[in-house]
Parts: structure tokens; C-alpha cells; sequence
């Protein structure tokens, strides 16, 4: 109960306005204490979804759970993510404590100023993307991966049953499916954008490509955040032939596939974008798409506490022209 409690107190803090966890806070001992006899007695059962699109700047589906669910994936995440985290590569930046994209950047750009010997020597970079990431997570695979670092059997099972609580074919059409008995067999894959379970374990899905990249390719200059990755090299040679050990490596033992328009090889030089930025030698500059949907919500909303993000995300590069317009469009 107490990890449930402090569960329900992390997860409300920026959600007490929303109705569904207004509701479920009217009887908050009662639903606490059967979520809690329901796990002890192991017969939980995570519900449906609601699903919903977004602009995040492209088009998303997210899938939210019940606030009963949303409270569990709180008090697995406290009790895992410890554990877990421990066991990643330190230049795995997504959704951990401490790192974060502007920490991801500048390693980025730390890794490129070693390989060019401080911008004196050629530093070409092997820049990727998956496709389709989240979507394509492999249940079974994924629990197969949790076993290698979970004994207990408990554990594993409460976490089946929240990865088994979504899937991205749910009637089988990637797959071909014909029959009610295909479908038994058909092999679930995706994981919904909106749990804070689904953070933790695709960085457990994707250390298998990191400890790949690190202990067999013995890549030196490798950052990856989420589904995004570089490698930087002064050998543009290297770097083709390493991209054909990730193509298999991602295909055969995790299912998934790079983008092919977001994978591509070019000088640090002639800019790289990662993260929004295009990243310079000597300068890094706001990603053309980003730049112009900054503007259009700035003219359409006129929001203080957004232009304040904006000001506060332009000083993390060369933002100061862009700032002045910012505050001008804004003024207007």
C-alpha cells in the first residue's frame, strides 16, 4: 500500500484538474485497496484503452489507460526503474533520470569534436531511425529479454499482463490473418505511447541493440535516444559496413527496421540533424520544421508560458535572432 500511495501521489501531481482522476479520487482508499487485493491475490487484469491522436509535431496515436492502470504502471516504474536503468549503456539517453535530449545533443557533438580532432580532420556520421518504433515492439521478445534480468515470477507475470494489454494488430491485417485461429497465434507486437511502463521497457527492448553496438561491434562513438541513433567515424567505409551489421542485427533479433528516408551518412561538416537541431562545428542551429511550427503556434495562441519554452529551448543553441522575433511576434 505504501508504494501504491506514493504511486497515486506522483501520478496526480499534474493531473488532479482531469476529470476521470477526479472521479477515481472520490473513493481513493476504496480503489487503492482492491488495486492492491488484486495484485496480492494476483488476479489483476489491466483494462481497455482510449485511444486519441496528437500533433507531437506529427501525427500520434495515444492510447490512455484507466487511472487505476495509470496508478500500477506508477508504482512499477518506482520499483523497477532502478533495477533496470542499471543495466544500460550510459550514452542511452531517452527517458532517464539525469540525461535527456539537450545532455544527448551535446555528447553529439562531443563524440563528433573527438573523431574530427577538433574539427582539424573529416568526421563523417551514420545518422538512423527506426520505423515505426513503438508499434513494432515484439511482445515476446520483450518478456523473453525481462527474464534474462527477472527472476521472480510474479514480477514477470504482472508485467506480461501490461505489455499483453495492447497491441498495434489488433485484428491481425499486417499479418495476413484469415481465421479465428491465426489470430490465437499471431504474435503481438507494439507498445501504447501513453503508459510510463512503455518508457522503461522499450529502453529494456533497445539495450539489446545497445550492448550489439558497444561489446560485439566495439562501436567507440555511439548515442542513441529512443528510436533515434548516431556513429561517428572518420572512415565513411566503417561506417557502411557497420550499417549493414545493424540492418541485420535489428531485423533478425528485434523485429524491427530502420527508416528508410531518416538513415544517411554525411560529413559533421555539411550539418547533422539529431534531436531538432542541425548540429555545426561550431554552431547548432533550430531544425527549418521546428523553426516554423514555433511560429505558427506563437501567432496562433500567443501563449506566455510557451513563449517562455521556446526562449528557454533557443538558448540551447544559436536562438538569439530567433528570440528577438519570437518576443516581437508575440508583442504584436
Amino acid at each position: 500500500m505504501e508504494n501504491l500511495l506514493l504511486a497515486w501521489k506522483n501520478f496526480k501531481s499534474q493531473k488532479s484538474n482531469k476529470k476521470d482522476v477526479q472521479i477515481w479520487q472520490r473513493n481513493l482508499v476504496e480503489n487503492l485497496f482492491e488495486l492492491n487485493v488484486t495484485l496480492k491475490s494476483k488476479t489483476y487484469r489491466h483494462s481497455g484503452y482510449h485511444a486519441f491522436k496528437i500533433s507531437d509535431p506529427k501525427p500520434r496515436d495515444i492510447h490512455k489507460a484507466s487511472v487505476s492502470d495509470r496508478v500500477l504502471h506508477h508504482a512499477i516504474y518506482q520499483k523497477m526503474y532502478f533495477f533496470l536503468d542499471s543495466k544500460f549503456i550510459s550514452d542511452s539517453y531517452s527517458c532517464r533520470i539525469n540525461k535527456g535530449t539537450h545532455k544527448a545533443i551535446d555528447r553529439f557533438r562531443h563524440f563528433a569534436g573527438k573523431v574530427s580532432k577538433n574539427n582539424t580532420k573529416t568526421c563523417w556520421v551514420l545518422k538512423c531511425d527506426i520505423r515505426k518504433f513503438f508499434a513494432n515492439i515484439d511482445h515476446q521478445i520483450l518478456k523473453n529479454i525481462l527474464k534474462k534480468h527477472i527472476e521472480d515470477q510474479d514480477t514477470l507475470l504482472l508485467l506480461s499482463n501490461v505489455i499483453d494489454s495492447f497491441c498495434s494488430n489488433p485484428i491481425g491485417l499486417s499479418y495476413g490473418v484469415n481465421s479465428i485461429s491465426d489470430m490465437a497465434d499471431m504474435q503481438k507486437v507494439g507498445l501504447p505511447l501513453g503508459n510510463l511502463t512503455s518508457q522503461l521497457l522499450v529502453n529494456v527492448y533497445m539495450n539489446e541493440f545497445d550492448q550489439f553496438m558497444k561489446h560485439k561491434l566495439k562501436t567507440k562513438y555511439y548515442v542513441r535516444y529512443a528510436d533515434d541513433f548516431a556513429i561517428f567515424s572518420e572512415n565513411k567505409e566503417y561506417l557502411e559496413e557497420t550499417l549493414r551489421y545493424i540492418e541485420v542485427f535489428l531485423r533478425d533479433e528485434l523485429k524491427l527496421n530502420l527508416h528508410p528516408d531518416k538513415v544517411f551518412i554525411k560529413t559533421y561538416a555539411s550539418g547533422v540533424d539529431f534531436l531538432g537541431w542541425v548540429n555545426f562545428p561550431n554552431h547548432k542551429v533550430l531544425r527549418t520544421t521546428t523553426k516554423r511550427r514555433m511560429f505558427r503556434n506563437i501567432a496562433k495562441t500567443k501563449n506566455e508560458a510557451s513563449l517562455e519554452s521556446y526562449k528557454g529551448m533557443l538558448n540551447h543553441g544559436n536562438g538569439y535572432n530567433l528570440q528577438k522575433r519570437l518576443i516581437k511576434m508575440s508583442e504584436k
